[in-house]
């Protein structure tokens, strides 16, 4: 079994509400979810307005496999967001 592990931080400059941080991750998982069929959830900061932390998860059973889908997800991340990525985290177990 192979795990697909990403942590993905992003700061959304113009946002002043934890109401309107909500609406721009519950669109980022969602859409992520429905294309790759991988695990996404915030996982750091919920409380502060303008930092995103992600994290995203994925099993396969062939490590160049997962290693595509998880560089898929995060060139999608990149593409679809007007948030800035600061950092990504990638490792393969």
């Amino acid at each position: 079994m192979i795990i697909g592990t990403a942590k993905v931080y992003l700061r959304a400059s113009w946002v002043h509400s934890l109401k309107e941080k909500r609406m721009i991750v519950q669109s980022i998982t969602t859409k992520v979810r429905n294309k790759f069929n991988v695990s996404i959830a915030e996982i750091e900061d919920q409380d502060i307005h303008q930092s995103i932390v992600l994290g995203i998860a994925y099993v396969s059973n062939d490590t160049r496999h997962v290693n595509t889908v998880v560089q898929n997800v995060l060139n999608y991340i990149e593409g679809n967001t007007d948030a800035m990525v600061e950092d990504e985290i990638v490792e393969i177990l």
